[in-house]
């Protein structure tokens, strides 16, 4: 990251990004009990709050839009508020339309871009990690979906379902990858740094936010319509899809053909404990070893 955009504004304005994604993916039930505590008025209304780290980093690169403070003010406020009413018209969480235009309206912001012009060059993160957090505490804690898993305190379950998952989907994807130009083989041991640092940012940055989005909710929800093994590889198709536009100006369906055999993986590493943590874990290491040694 450029050293000019590392400011006290920005520095405040992730602290208060990354506490609520932090609160609720190590601490979900405290969230969740604390928010019940409110009037249902201030639990709806609180998570407008969430504009104050675009207020800031704004502010202090003096290109503040009232449009787009208004829009990250409201959008949490609608996010709550639809998932508030699919609570009462679906107590027994079979799966509810709101909860699905809910995951429409985030999915199709954060892989199209929508929000991120209004941020500077290299802080576009800000606007997934905004979205991640109106999303974590409209199902968390107003939703209160069951089944999800958003629970990030590591066990050693976790570990040994990520990696074998890891271990089926690598040689297939090495060897596909390879046969289509896809993947390229890179030998050469990363630095220390490197090493460590790359897993670290992909896990909390990469795998946490799409492995709670694409399993905890929509193949959580879709599994109570559909059945496991439908909902399985329906959530698996539309995760491939969403990296239609990655890596290359037209559809990319070599990244579509493999992101979608490896979200069978990950699937399969949520659905075998209801654990996020064991998928983001299986995601990590596929992002990792594909950075390190074969992009």
């Amino acid at each position: 990251m450029p050293s000019h955009i590392v400011t006290p504004a920005t520095v405040i304005a992730a602290l208060l990004t990354l506490i609520p994604f932090l609160w609720a993916i190590f601490f979900p039930t405290h969230l969740t009990n604390r928010a019940q505590s409110l009037h249902i008025a201030a639990r709806l209304l609180c998570p407008a709050v969430l504009c104050t780290p675009y207020a800031l980093v704004a502010l202090s690169f003096h290109i503040l839009h009232l449009h787009w403070l208004a829009l990250y003010a409201l959008l949490p406020v609608a996010v709550a508020t639809l998932l508030w009413r699919a609570n009462l018209s679906d107590p027994y969480q079979n799966g509810n339309w709101r909860d699905y235009l809910v995951l429409l309206v985030l999915g199709l912001a954060v892989d199209l871009r929508w929000l991120e012009p209004a941020w500077p060059a290299h802080l576009a993160i800000f606007s997934k990690l905004l979205l991640l957090d109106a999303g974590l505490y409209g199902f968390l804690a107003i939703r209160q979906l069951n089944g999800a898993g958003i629970d990030l305190r590591l066990r050693w379950q976790d570990l040994r379902t990520g990696l074998r998952e890891f271990a089926f989907y690598a040689p297939i994807a090495v060897a596909l990858g390879l046969s289509l130009g896809f993947l390229h083989l890179h030998p050469a041991w990363p630095k220390p740094l490197q090493f460590v640092a790359a897993p670290l940012f992909t896990f909390f940055f990469i795998a946490v936010p799409e492995e709670v989005f694409f399993r905890g909710w929509l193949q959580n929800l879709l599994e109570r319509r559909l059945g496991r093994h439908t909902a399985l590889l329906l959530t698996a198709v539309i995760f491939g899809f969403t990296h239609f536009n990655k890596r290359a100006l037209h559809f990319n369906w070599r990244y579509v053909l493999l992101a979608t055999l490896a979200g069978i993986f990950y699937g399969r590493a949520w659905r075998s404990q209801r654990r996020v943590a064991a998928s983001a874990i299986t995601h990590t290491a596929v992002d990792a070893v594909w950075s390190l040694w074969l992009r």
